[in-house]
């Protein structure tokens, strides 16, 4: 009836509506696990997805902790072979998604487990894309370039700042010039991200408190966007509190 009355006016409703309320198409097809202990649900949820040989990518700090062994016992727990990939280093090149890959390839895995922070969460993803359509990771510098759909994929952060298991980008730096390239495509979403409160309990201080402020930042820069809409604000002002 409101369209109705617009229309025998001669209005456009667009801008009334827009001005109130900007437009948004929100989609949400991340399964997030979040409980403390969760962690021992993963080899429970990717049996979900079908996998049976996981590449599980971390980093040497997760490995010291005691968290990368947990992850690939609840794996085996449910008869999925774990093989992990801990050669991860801060701001993950194209050498550690190259040798990731060669590593997958090799075990000949069929799902992937990204543990750790954003560092391995990415090159989990970045040796996705690898895996599944060939190239090299420069071949998917930008959005949408991944022509095949990619491996089942669960992210396990052990941080709480960088958002890297909820969104369908890798940022890999080129090796030979230093670039930071965003790689990203909504096959390399993760099918589900497992949010763990105990992981973070082992970080360092300093770490802490850095995630701590991403996290912030990411709240404030959403919050203050121009094209901000109801279902980002809520998420800011959750992430902000």
């Amino acid at each position: 009836m409101c369209t109705s009355n617009l229309n025998s006016l001669d209005l456009d409703p667009k801008p009334l509506l827009s001005a109130a309320q900007p437009s948004f198409d929100f989609q949400w097809p991340i399964r997030l696990v979040f409980d403390c202990g969760a962690l021992s649900r993963l080899g429970e949820l990717m049996a979900e997805y079908g996998g049976r040989r996981a590449l599980l990518v971390s980093d040497q700090g997760v490995v010291t902790a005691g968290h990368a062994a947990r992850a690939a016992a609840s794996l085996e727990a449910s008869g999925i072979e774990a093989f992990l990939f801990d050669e991860v280093d801060e701001n993950p090149t194209t050498r550690h998604v190259d040798q990731a890959t060669a590593f997958a390839r090799a075990c000949r895995i069929d799902c992937i487990v990204g543990i750790g922070g954003g560092s391995a969460v990415d090159t989990a993803k970045g040796a996705n894309f690898l895996i599944t359509n060939g190239g090299r990771m420069e071949d998917y510098w930008g959005v949408g370039k991944a022509k095949k759909p990619m491996l089942p994929m669960i992210a396990i952060p052990t941080t709480a700042g960088t958002g890297a298991e909820t969104q369908s980008f890798a940022l890999i730096v080129n090796e030979e010039t230093g670039q930071k390239m965003a790689c990203g495509d909504k096959k390399a979403l993760c099918k589900a991200a497992i949010l763990d409160p105990v992981l973070t309990l082992t970080l360092p201080p300093g770490v802490t408190a850095t995630s701590g402020i991403d996290a912030i930042s990411h709240a404030v820069e959403s919050w203050v966007s121009k094209p901000r809409n109801t279902v980002s604000c809520m998420f800011a002002g959750q992430a902000w509190s």
